[in-house]
């Protein structure tokens, strides 16, 4: 008998009819608490060997409907090993195109990054280098906490770096990211890494939204706050993420500020950065130039040629945390996002953008840090 499931860390799918292997259909789940809907995340037992067509009837109406173009729906056999199957979409039915091989197959949005792996990242990180501290900012309203992890010694003339991730719990490859750079940052071999401790302090919050990851949402927390648009004016009583966030920068400083997303459409990674904010200054721009420059050196998967317009978020522009951040610190701040889809420039079909290019390319983010830094000072 055909079952689909999605009571777990990060399962959301809603089922409408899952009796016939041909037409399973079914409709993607909104967050808790708000109208977002993209997330997918759900196990099917019992198919194996047959040639299933699971319609979301509601792809059309999703909060990124331009997403589904190109796009691949991500499956499992063991939720370690993640690879694209055939996927279509008609403008309103987005159709995964499967015959499992296994008697349980998951399929996803993105590659997950399960809650318990954060608490093995939160482990990891504390047990490699005695220069980590778990820092507990708070706990969240569906009780997680909120980890921030202190790397390097503060000290005067010491930099601030500041790398956060996950503002929206659906754009799993953030996570991702974060891993590789600490991977890379905590490695004592590293020169760079090296380089990079002896002059910074490093302020890493790898999971802003807990509990959205955990339920299965795109983009809101419990309460139903898109935290990247709440850092004008957050609240304890609907954004206590970012208010304990925000409280912590205010208290160190803030040099260097990464806000690692995910984007729906665009099949490329690429930087946002300050540009739109009034206050806005020669000494930004150059940072961001120098920054963009050294990391299309280090990495191939990093472009500059597609992106966000300057301008795209009008009035709310200083809601979102790299432009609150640049305007409030003066200081060099970027918003990175990774495709949910593939490179288009450098496309592997197998398995598109996935969790290890994501953790390549946050390892890789350390050389144009490196890089810039003597800049920060100048």
């Amino acid at each position: 008998m055909l079952r689909i499931s999605s009571r777990f860390d990060s399962g959301a799918i809603d089922v409408v009819d899952c009796s016939d292997p041909a037409n399973i259909r079914l409709n993607l789940r909104p967050d808790n608490a708000s109208d977002f809907a993209q997330w997918f995340h759900f196990r099917l037992t019992g198919a194996r060997g047959l040639d299933c067509v699971l319609n979301i009837e509601n792809a059309g109406q999703s909060a990124y409907p331009d997403g589904w173009d190109g796009y691949y729906a991500v499956a499992s056999y063991d939720r370690a090993e993640w690879f694209r199957v055939d996927s279509e979409f008609d403008g309103q039915t987005f159709r995964i195109l499967h015959t499992p091989e296994s008697d349980a197959v998951w399929y996803a949005y993105f590659e997950p990054y399960s809650w318990e792996r954060h608490q093995e990242l939160i482990g990891g990180a504390l047990s490699v280098s005695p220069w980590v501290e778990l820092v507990p900012l708070g706990v969240t309203p569906d009780g997680h906490d909120l980890d921030l992890l202190q790397i390097g010694r503060p000290a005067p003339g010491k930099k601030n770096v500041w790398i956060i991730a996950r503002q929206h719990p659906g754009e799993t490859m953030a996570e991702w990211f974060v891993e590789g750079l600490l991977e890379n940052l905590l490695d004592e071999q590293n020169a760079i890494s090296r380089s990079l401790l002896e002059s910074c302090v490093f302020h890493v919050v790898p999971n802003m939204n807990p509990d959205g990851s955990v339920r299965g949402n795109l983009r809101t927390n419990a309460l139903g706050a898109n935290l990247n648009r709440e850092w004008g004016a957050p609240t304890l009583e609907r954004s206590p993420e970012v208010l304990w966030v925000r409280e912590r920068m205010l208290a160190t400083g803030v040099d260097v500020f990464l806000d690692i997303h995910g984007d729906e459409a665009i099949p490329h990674n690429f930087v946002a950065g300050c540009e739109s904010n009034e206050s806005f200054s020669k000494k930004q721009h150059e940072l961001q130039e120098a920054f963009k420059a050294a990391w299309l050196m280090f990495s191939p998967d990093f472009q500059t040629e597609h992106g966000y317009e300057v301008g795209k978020f009008g009035p709310e522009t200083l809601t979102l945390a790299t432009n609150w951040v640049g305007h409030t610190f003066g200081c060099l701040a970027y918003t990175i996002e990774m495709p949910f889809k593939d490179t288009a420039s450098k496309p592997l079909l197998a398995v598109g953008w996935n969790g290890e290019r994501s953790r390549q390319f946050g390892a890789s983010v350390l050389g144009a840090l490196n890089a810039v830094l003597p800049r920060l000072s100048a």
